[in-house]
């Protein structure tokens, strides 16, 4: 059998990617993210190259893509994502120790529908770990696998929307008592019109303000112009759009493209949209942005010039 060294049986997959042997079995039944060669005796056996396609697309949806969205992405879209490094064979990374802990805990409590138990453990793993690793190792893999549970039907829901509530809660007291310079630049974070996860934005604003922006928060489902109302009356630096679903764009396919038109009108702000639900549209529309930024990388969206 020709296959390409070395290989991975999934115990080593799991340990290099952070994700338990079921959740890989489950991306490989449900996505066919990869399809590992089996051995004589059975097992599971995966090259680098699917290594790689399971980290690029953790990473895809560590950036708010469902685990669809981020197969489509890799395999449709060019240029493709760059793959994480794989750890060669034998060798092991070490796993946050949310991935084995908070997030293990925070799901059993979110299982339950308990508030308190699941604002407990967000408390805990900030205080102990500080604000870059829970926005990262906790509230990211968490908003990941509630998604993955209610897409699967592990969990109903009424048990997605009050884990979504307690972390959107979290996230507001936490930006409420972010201390930012009064001379840091303003960056606006808004959903589209119709666009009802917030949460994403939340994440995003609060990693701006680390890297040392003052934010401004647009919610859910913005009415028509207060987007375009808010940059008037703030004047932001920056203005960064977050559509997560393609129901902005199918209920109202002009909305983003009017935006782009008074964006261009904004000499001094700069206009980024991100998000899965865009990218996925984007790529299939035939209208270009003239003045929107359309972009797929955090880092470039946040960087302070």
């Amino acid at each position: 059998m020709n296959i390409e060294k070395p290989l991975h049986f999934i115990q080593q997959v799991s340990e290099i990617t952070g994700l338990s042997k079921l959740v890989i079995r489950k991306w490989e039944e449900r996505y066919q993210i990869v399809i590992p060669e089996r051995l004589e005796n059975g097992y599971r056996v995966y090259t680098e190259a699917d290594v790689n396609k399971i980290l690029s697309v953790k990473g895809l949806t560590e950036q708010g893509y469902s685990v669809k969205q981020a197969v489509l992405l890799i395999d449709k879209i060019e240029p493709k994502p760059e793959p994480t490094p794989v750890i060669p064979a034998g060798q092991t990374k070490s796993q946050p120790q949310a991935t084995n802990d908070y997030v293990i805990e925070l799901i059993k409590e979110g299982t339950g529908c308990h508030e308190a138990g699941m604002n407990y453990i967000f408390q805990q793993a900030y205080h102990e770990k500080g604000l870059e690793y829970f926005i990262h190792s906790v509230a990211f893999p968490f908003l990941l696998e509630m998604g993955n549970r209610w897409e699967t039907g592990e969990w109903e829901e009424y048990q997605e929307a009050i884990a979504s509530m307690t972390l959107r809660d979290f996230l507001i007291e936490l930006r409420r008592n972010f201390i930012v310079r009064k001379e840091a630049p303003t960056l606006l974070g808004a959903c589209l019109p119709h666009e009802k996860h917030e949460i994403p934005v939340m994440l995003i604003l609060l990693q701006a303000m680390v890297k040392g922006w003052k934010t401004v928060l647009i919610g859910a489902t913005p009415a028509q112009g207060s987007i375009e109302n808010t940059v008037q009356k703030l004047l932001p630096d920056r203005v960064v759009l977050s559509a997560t679903t393609t129901t902005p764009f199918e209920q109202d396919p002009d909305a983003l493209f009017k935006l782009d038109q008074f964006a261009g009108t904004c000499e001094k702000t700069d206009f980024y949209l991100g998000g899965p639900g865009a990218i996925e549209y984007m790529s299939k529309s035939k209208r270009k942005l003239e003045f929107i930024h359309l972009s797929q990388s955090l880092n470039h969206m946040l960087e302070i010039k």
